[in-house]
């Protein structure tokens, strides 16, 4: 047919193909007639590939037998043309057409009409080994080596089309005898009877049993739809295993575990060996374009985390291993699952993740960050208990326990067997000697590298060990962490000094200061906290609700394999255990440590105290046993009268003269055993534990700096509006620019964050610019708009109770007050009638021309703005290390001073302000020489950094003292921790 008959056939007959559409039999009519054209010009062309014009009429029929098949399924019955294509088998010469035709329009249509029988429902095509055999031929046939080169949407609908088949064997497991057909199920005894199918099993498997099987095997590994297509159908055939003995034995012997894992390792192999982490310098989180950060260099060799090529090839590694992790929860068969963890110990555990942990080194350009951040994915990607134990199990050397007893022996676990035996024997070809974890395991290698000298493999060493705390604890417990089991008659820490240790991190916070509702702020914390001990995996059966009275017992873990961790018992972390003290030794240069080591280092502290069997007292909290008291305030004549007011209240008319006096004696000797544990007890650096010492060492050089560094605590608080301003950019992002206006830029009078940026620091790269840039529009030049006092006074006036505080703990401290800066600085960039400066430099104002004084104070006060900005910002890039001296040790009180409640608070604050303003009146006058001088008191560290630096550092420190205090007071409530008699 040519092209005008083609086009003009549908003018013509519209009105006849609705009716034959309507008519069953003017629709089989015309289907019968579509099929004797296409077989007749199927039989005329001796070779498709070359004949072009037979070729598309051979196409053109197959949509049109497609769309009537299509249309018919759609009305209502009869459908005779799904009959005829059933009683005809029309199917098998259209099958052998698409084979042979090398078209991949041809096969695309003729794929469609597969589908389209099959999703009929009719007649069913699905069960018929004829149907089945020639689907099979045409999806081997054309999905094979030697095959035509199929398009996307072709492939899509190819995959497609076997996961519809996988589908209905799900549905219906007596579908699967049509497509799954061992070679072996029809040999029969010598006697002439038929044997079992496990029995006469031959141990070997071929593609041509389970054709469908392998189509969908050689699919897995695509991206998009094709991938999820396929990795759901294999899915549903392990599935469907639970119902077929003869399917079961045959998955445990084909090479669908070594096809698995030999994919996965080959995905593995394909990320970088060496991995530097960086972050898109159009994109730089905020806390790292206010520090030292500096973008680390990559080449060819060394990959950057954020590269568009290695995170696409980290996210299929991933998803792959995801799918491992679907086959195991979908598998329901023991021997399956047990071939398939077993393919995955030893061919990716011990012949790739392992060798890859042994030969990492933090000296080569990265391989240690690359192999530890691979490690830390893939436990933070799995859930599988079973797969977390293979892994930490192995890689931690954990003992191997044997089962208690021996399971039935069956002719599919005598399959698994032979499996293993030839796994073993590969194994042992390919290498004769093999490292194992038993030398080097990973808890080596995690100490190892927490002594590193390179920052990055510090940082990404604290991840991984956050993530196995936060997620798998039970396996750091025995391994990971030096732990004391502690027995059932244990002593809790007292009331009065747990009220003592939160009051102590709260004072810790309280003095760096600060300005803003550090109540709001806090609360925030105490949420967050109470989020993260619920949701931790050992607290869930602390904190269930407990269903029954007799409702006492855990529930079991769901482990199959021997080996793994079970209970929890109540620990705590002994003193010299190693990892504990690598973190105190990061934590002892916490302000010259880069950011992300920071971030990382305090997660990790907050993780160690998250579990509720793990006790903090002895390394974050005192231990009972080292409470030492003053002489105690309630002397025994003070209690000889509390005994006689009881007394005479039991006499009273209201109670009868009969009563026995004796409950009256308990309930006094109750009251003085919480007056007992109420007490405070004397706080001496000696008894604390090593954190809590070097928090106040910390502290002690948060007071140095200010005492050193001109403007110190002015900048911080700039630093704090910093933080709070990109905080709310993140929330609230502006809308974007518009293309014709140009990107802001400073003007020499007016010179924007950026150019002061540039100008005053040194030169390095800018990680600052693309947050600046951001940062612009809201901030502008660093202003001191307001009196950082007039500010604290207006968020003291404004404070309110914490409503998250248990009753007995103490309110956020007040912050200190600010000092106020040296006269030659002015309080006010924009009005500079209010500073020293402006007053000595305003001849203008007497002239009589108000216009001229007008222009020339705008001038003076841009000016002055512009070098106020400048005196920071190079305040802000000198280089400074850690404090030789502590100059000024901050003073703390902790012994019998009460629990103050709001009040007390706000009086000894008001107080401590009137203090302050005398003491810096008299000492301004002593500070105005140093104050132009930007340089300060830099100790002599081999490591130096900027007081930007520094200050970042500064607020992060403060944050982690809130976490700690809003940990122990949450642990308090949650985990009943706290006596009180």
């Amino acid at each position: 047919m040519d092209f005008w008959s083609r086009l003009l056939s549908p003018l013509s007959s519209g009105t006849s193909r609705q009716d034959q559409a309507k008519d069953p039999a003017k629709r089989l009519h015309r289907f019968e007639k579509e099929y004797g054209s296409l077989l007749s010009t199927w039989r005329r062309s001796s070779n498709l590939s070359r004949d072009s014009e037979a070729a598309e009429t051979l196409e053109i029929r197959l949509q049109e037998l497609t769309n009537i098949l299509s249309d018919e399924s759609r009305r209502p019955l009869p459908h005779p043309c799904i009959q005829y294509a059933s009683i005809k088998q029309i199917y098998v010469p259209i099958g052998k057409i698409a084979t042979t035709s090398y078209n991949e329009w041809i096969i695309k249509e003729a794929v469609l009409f597969f589908a389209t029988l099959i999703e009929s429902e009719e007649e069913a095509f699905v069960e018929n080994p004829t149907f089945s055999a020639s689907l099979t031929n045409l999806l081997v046939r054309i999905t094979g080596v030697n095959s035509v080169r199929l398009g996307l949407d072709t492939e899509s609908r190819v995959v497609e089309l076997a996961f519809n088949i996988t589908t209905k064997i799900r549905l219906d497991p007596e579908i699967l005898p049509a497509w799954f057909k061992a070679q072996q199920t029809a040999q029969q005894d010598v006697d002439g009877r038929d044997r079992d199918v496990r029995e006469i099993f031959a141990g070997r498997t071929q593609r041509a049993d389970f054709p469908l099987f392998y189509i969908l095997m050689d699919y897995i590994h695509h991206e998009g739809k094709v991938g999820d297509f396929a990795r759901t159908g294999l899915l549903y055939i392990i599935e469907a295993a639970s119902s077929s003995a003869a399917l079961e034995q045959w998955i445990v012997e084909s090479d669908l575990s070594t096809l698995m894992a030999t994919g996965l390792g080959a995905l593995y192999s394909q990320l970088s060996r060496k991995l530097v982490i960086d972050h898109p310098s159009h994109d730089l989180p905020p806390i790292l374009a206010l520090s030292d950060y500096e973008h680390p260099t990559s080449n060819y060799e060394i990959i950057s985390s954020c590269s568009p090529e290695f995170q696409s090839h980290l996210e299929t590694f991933l998803s792959h291993l995801l799918f491992w992790q679907d086959v195991l929860n979908h598998c329901r068969s023991v021997e399956v699952k047990s071939t398939l963890l077993e393919h995955f110990q030893v061919i990716f555990l011990q012949q790739l993740l392992y060798p890859s942990l042994l030969e990492s080194s933090d000296i080569d350009g990265g391989s240690s960050v690359a192999v530890l951040t691979y490690l830390r994915r893939i436990l933070e990607s799995l859930d599988h208990p079973d797969m977390i134990n293979l892994i930490l199990h192995y890689l931690l050397a954990l003992p191997d326990t044997l089962p208690s007893r021996e399971p039935p022996r069956s002719s599919v676990s005598d399959a698994r067997k032979r499996k293993s035996m030839d796994l073993a024997t590969m194994m042992a070809e390919k290498s004769e000697e093999t490292a194992t974890p038993l030398l080097f395991n990973l808890v080596d290698l995690i100490l190892a590298c927490l002594r590193s000298r390179n920052q990055q493999t510090i940082h990404v060493t604290l991840q991984l060990v956050s993530a196995i705390l936060k997620r798998h604890h039970r396996y750091a417990v025995i391994t990971l962490l030096k732990t004391e089991v502690l027995p059932g008659d244990t002593i809790d820490r007292t009331v009065g000094a747990h009220e003592q240790e939160v009051e102590y991190l709260i004072s810790l916070a309280s003095y760096i200061g600060g300005h803003g509702n550090f109540n709001e702020i806090y609360e925030n914390i105490l949420k967050d906290t109470m989020t993260r001990l619920e949701s931790h995996p050992c607290s869930l059966d602390l904190v269930a609700p407990r269903v029954s009275t007799n409702n006492h017992k855990r529930p079991a873990i769901p482990d199959t394999l021997p080996g793994a961790p079970r209970d929890v018992r109540e620990h705590t972390l002994r003193a010299d255990d190693p990892l504990l003290n690598a973190i105190l030794d990061l934590l002892e240069t916490f302000f010259i440590n880069p950011v992300e080591t920071n971030l990382s280092l305090t997660e990790t502290v907050v993780d160690l105290a998250i579990c509720g069997y793990m006790r903090i007292e002895g390394w974050l909290a005192r231990s009972p046993k080292g409470y030492a008291y003053v002489e105690d305030e309630v002397d025994e004549e003070e209690l000889g009268d509390e005994m006689s007011a009881a007394s005479d209240a039991s006499e009273s008319p209201t109670t009868a003269p009969d009563v026995d006096r004796r409950p009256s004696a308990v309930e006094a000797q109750k009251l003085k055993n919480l007056e007992k544990c109420r007490r405070r007890p004397i706080w001496s650096q000696d008894s604390a534990p090593r954190m809590l010492s070097a928090l106040k060492h910390l502290c002690n050089q948060v007071s140095s700096y200010k005492e050193t560094v001109p403007r110190f605590e002015e900048l911080l608080q700039q630093r704090r509006e910093a933080f709070r301003t990109a905080d709310k950019m993140s929330d609230n992002p502006p809308p974007p620019a518009r293309k014709a206006s140009p990107p802001p830029q400073g003007t020499p009078e007016h010179p924007s964050l950026d150019e002061v940026l540039r100008s005053s620091s040194p030169s390095r790269p800018s990680a600052l610019e693309g947050f600046a840039q951001r940062l612009l529009s809201e901030l502008g030049t660093p202003s001191r708009a307001g009196s950082p006092r007039g500010r604290k006074e207006q968020g003291r006036g404004s404070g309110t109770s914490t409503p998250g505080a248990a009753p007995g703990v103490p309110e956020l401290m007040t912050p200190k007050a600010i000092r106020v800066p040296p006269k030659e600085f002015p309080m006010n960039y924009t009005d500079p009638s209010r500073g020293g400066i402006a007053r000595s430099l305003s001849p203008g104002s007497v002239r009589s021309d108000a216009g001229a004084a007008n222009d020339e104070r705008e001038t003076s006060a841009t000016s002055q703005a512009s070098a106020f900005a400048a005196i920071d910002q190079s305040i802000l890039a000198k280089r400074v290390g850690l404090p030789d001296d502590i100059l000024k040790p901050i003073p703390l009180d902790l012994d019998k001073k009460p629990m103050p409640d709001r009040a007390e608070v706000a009086e000894s604050a008001e107080e401590m302000d009137h203090m302050e303003d005398g003491d810096e009146a008299d000492a301004s006058q002593d500070d105005t020489g140093a104050a132009d001088e930007t340089d300060v008191g830099t100790p002599t560290e081999e490591t130096k950094v900027s007081v930007s630096h520094i200050i970042t550092n500064i607020i992060i420190f403060q944050s982690f003292l809130l976490e700690l205090a809003s940990l122990m007071q949450v642990r308090a409530g949650l985990f009943d921790e706290v006596r009180y008699v």
